[in-house]
């Protein structure tokens, strides 16, 4: 077997990439030069709006406000310290968003910024909020825009390596579910060993899991001088996510149309494989030991059909409501007999199926006035017990 063809399997195509999360690091939108590059920037979204056309749904994560700060203010001398780094990042992310809404107007596509920190990601309930948020500018077809908030976010922006928004693209493919993570960079992937200093060294196609002889590959690299990240950032990133259920590349964003390759499962880059599917690491979560709010009492038809057929949990199905609960809280559900049947993340407050117990889904507009769906749980949200 060539290389080619052991790259090339090492890549299999698998499943749709329906939801990508794009990450595009500092030393890629600067070309390692100490301003954005344009025609990077443009090769980028070009790729991004094409797959936009086709029906996928893409986030794009993004460093580089900095940089672009920096270069504004033009600075005759590198200030060290957080205050100056975060002038630089108040200046920089307006000429960075403005850039990139240029570039995609030629598209016809509307963007829109969203400035998170850890904190907010953190907070359970800012993360469920912030999730909403980004599913519905989805499901309008905008096109989120994601950045640190480096005007607050000191710990990102401190003169330790924290990795340029590559833990924050994992935390952001988590919230909404993606199918890929592609941490695009300024290096063609994971290699056996620093390919400007060993000539044998050789770019791995495909890791199954990120260990400790993995991390330790990254060990003795490079870390770009207007960047905070490097791969050893990168590698974390891959293990949070894989370790979510999501397939991650790390690849080279200056090979031509690498998403539009990776999406198509060409070789590119380096393929981290998931370590556990979606439902299993949701499943996790739900019964990591989250205390439950409430307890929704179910009939045998809905307790059956939460078993077996894996089902969403209707207003139809569920007989009583105990506790005191919010919306997006995790939940009890047992049966008529008080057996425990599952537990899951409510669409609505224990007010709200109060008033929709025993109702058609059709009938929850009428009841309340409005409606966060047609399931009290959903299925995506449900770990059977």
């Amino acid at each position: 077997m060539t290389n080619e063809n052991r790259h090339r399997a090492a890549h299999s195509s698998g499943p749709e990439y329906s939801r990508i999360v794009v990450k595009a690091g500092t030393g890629l939108l600067t070309g390692g030069t100490d301003h954005l590059d344009l025609d990077v920037m443009t090769a980028l979204v070009d790729q991004v709006a094409h797959l936009h056309g086709k029906g996928h749904e893409v986030l794009l994560v993004t460093s580089g406000a900095i940089a672009a700060g920096r270069h504004a203010l033009g600075s005759r001398q590198e200030h060290r310290g957080i205050p100056h780094r975060q002038v630089q990042a108040a200046v920089g992310q307006s000429r960075l968003m403005h850039t990139y809404q240029e570039l995609f107007t030629r598209h016809d596509l509307i963007v829109a910024q969203a400035l998170l920190t850890r904190t907010d990601i953190a907070d359970r309930k800012g993360y469920l909020h912030i999730r909403d948020s980004l599913l519905a500018l989805l499901d309008m077809r905008v096109l989120p825009i994601i950045n640190e908030n480096d005007v607050v976010a000191v710990e990102e922006i401190s003169e330790e390596t924290f990795g340029d928004n590559d833990t924050l693209s994992a935390q952001v493919s988590n919230l909404v579910d993606a199918d890929l993570l592609a941490i695009l960079t300024d290096t063609d992937g994971l290699y056996t060993a620093d390919p400007d200093v060993d000539t044998e060294a050789r770019l791995i196609p495909r890791v199954e899991r990120i260990d400790q002889a993995i991390m330790d590959l990254a060990a003795s690299e490079k870390i770009d001088a207007w960047g905070r990240g490097g791969m050893t950032s990168k590698l974390e990133a891959a293990r949070l996510a894989t370790g979510w259920g999501i397939t991650v590349v790390i690849a080279r964003g200056t090979a031509p149309d690498v998403l539009l390759d990776l999406v198509s499962g060409k070789p590119r880059g380096t393929l981290f494989a998931p370590t556990a599917s979606k439902m299993e690491s949701r499943r996790r979560w739900l019964l990591s030991g989250l205390s439950t709010k409430g307890e929704l009492r179910v009939d045998q038809g809905a307790a059956s059909a939460l078993r077996s057929q894996h089902r969403s949990l209707l207003p139809a199905g569920v007989q009583e409501v105990r506790g005191d609960f919010a919306r997006h809280d995790v939940v009890l559900v047992v049966d008529s007999e008080g057996q425990r049947v599952a537990c899951g993340i409510t669409n609505y407050s224990s007010k709200e199926v109060a008033a929709i117990k025993g109702l058609r889904s059709d009938r929850i507009q009428q009841a309340l006035g409005y409606q966060h769906g047609d399931e009290v749980v959903h299925r995506n949200n449900l770990a059977v017990l």
